[in-house]
């Protein structure tokens, strides 16, 4: 099923649109959830929610790719169910150690608009970077892939990945700092 059928179905009220967006998209959505919880249970759950705030939100919102509007609803719920582990003491999975890394580019005031304007900055930035470069910090910092998959995947070393990553975040705060951005 085309996503614009399954996006009418949800218009529609349809129940079906559940059904059909996790078939189509659900085992994207647990891997993205996945990667950042380390846990399967956790992970269903994600797309149980994930699911359920689609629902909540067409109509009347109408993503114009429902694949990349799954996945970021899925990868904001298992960030805030990672957040809500670590502050009850847990042992941190890789995506606190990803977080960690970028949390010296943190920036001290968002926009008021949600961050919308700081999300444009960070696709621009991207588009501007080489193709290896881009692709390894998009796996690390919105997939959340360990350096070690992100090596094996690429053929690169476990260093290479690590210093491209360090001068891609380093970059990127310079590049932030120049468009006014305070970090």
């Amino acid at each position: 099923m085309q996503d614009s059928e399954i996006v009418g179905l949800f218009n529609d009220r349809d129940e079906r649109a559940i059904s059909e967006a996790k078939s189509k998209y659900g085992g994207y959505c647990l891997s993205v959830a996945g990667n950042i919880l380390g846990d399967p249970c956790d992970a269903e759950e994600c797309l149980n929610d994930a699911l359920l705030a689609a629902w909540n939100s067409i109509p009347p919102g109408s993503p114009g790719n429902l694949r990349t509007y799954l996945g970021k609803i899925a990868r904001r719920l298992a960030i805030s169910r990672l957040r809500e582990r670590t502050a009850i003491k847990r042992v941190p999975p890789e995506a606190i150690v990803a977080l960690e890394e970028l949390g010296e580019i943190s920036c001290k005031d968002s926009d008021a608009d949600g961050g919308a304007g700081l999300s444009e900055l960070l696709s621009a930035f991207l588009r501007a970077q080489r193709e290896d470069d881009r692709n390894i910090f998009i796996r690390r910092y919105w997939y959340f892939d360990p350096v070690s998959e992100i090596s094996a995947r690429y053929g690169f070393t476990k260093s290479k990945v690590t210093v491209s990553l360090k001068r891609t975040r380093d970059r990127l705060r310079d590049y932030l700092r120049k468009e006014g951005v305070e970090i």
